[in-house]
């Protein structure tokens, strides 16, 4: 099943774990919208700087620490996805607090292996 699926903190970087997880997810057959810091693209799937207003996302999977988040907790909550993927080293219970408090359901796991488990 197609979920539509935000990465942000997508890094056009090949040794970058959201690298991995865009390639990952556009293989599973996922819709991937990739928000980073910098334009790029990653096998054809373009990086994009700005706040899109994006509907009907399942999931946003963070590859940001917890500071930078903060600039995205506007835009993380008005998207409305139905998760938030927490990928190690994005830890943040305020985040996780806000997302609860917003019917979003936080979870402190890893996108490529929810992906390699078939658990996504």
């Amino acid at each position: 099943m197609n979920k539509k699926t935000v990465v942000l903190g997508a890094s056009s970087n090949p040794s970058r774990y959201s690298y991995l997880a865009v390639n990952r997810l556009v293989a599973h057959g996922h819709s991937v919208i990739a928000v980073g810091r910098k334009q790029g693209q990653i096998n054809g799937t373009q990086i994009i700087t700005d706040h899109p207003e994006i509907k009907d996302v399942d999931t946003i999977t963070l590859y940001l620490n917890a500071q930078n988040q903060e600039q995205y907790y506007d835009y993380i909550l008005g998207l409305k996805p139905k998760r938030i993927i927490f990928n190690p080293g994005a830890e943040n219970a305020e985040l996780e607090a806000l997302a609860l408090h917003n019917n979003i359901k936080p979870m402190e796991a890893c996108t490529l292996v929810l992906l390699s488990t078939n658990q996504y």
